[in-house]
């Protein structure tokens, strides 16, 4: 079972954003970048556009019910840094979940399900 460690450091946010590949769907935006430690790492962040708190927090928590069932299928050794955009409120993860594995799919970053 792969486990998946949660980025928290500022650094490593600017680090995926200003050299990692961007990777757009109407409900997130994944920032994806190779790392060093040979394990997935994941850190989401939702901006003060996406709404309240109460509607960010949602936005966490769909992203990262949507992460959970692709993980098995990542590649190791890469940074994800997911965007939530507005859109991700009216849907459930599920919708998320096939959206974000089409992206890594089409980068080649992930295994057939």
């Amino acid at each position: 079972m792969k486990s998946v460690i949660k980025i928290k450091e500022n650094r490593d946010f600017r680090r995926a954003y200003a050299k990692g590949k961007a990777l757009v769907s109407p409900y997130a935006v994944v920032y994806v970048l190779k790392n060093r430690f040979g394990s997935i790492r994941l850190g989401i962040t939702t901006g003060k556009k996406i709404g309240n708190a109460v509607k960010r927090n949602r936005a966490k928590r769909v992203i990262r019910a949507a992460f959970e069932p692709i993980v098995p299928h990542i590649d190791e050794g890469y940074d994800f840094v997911i965007v939530a955009r507005t859109r991700i409120l009216n849907v459930k993860s599920q919708v998320v979940s096939k959206a974000i594995y089409e992206l890594l799919r089409s980068a080649d970053l992930c295994e057939e399900l």
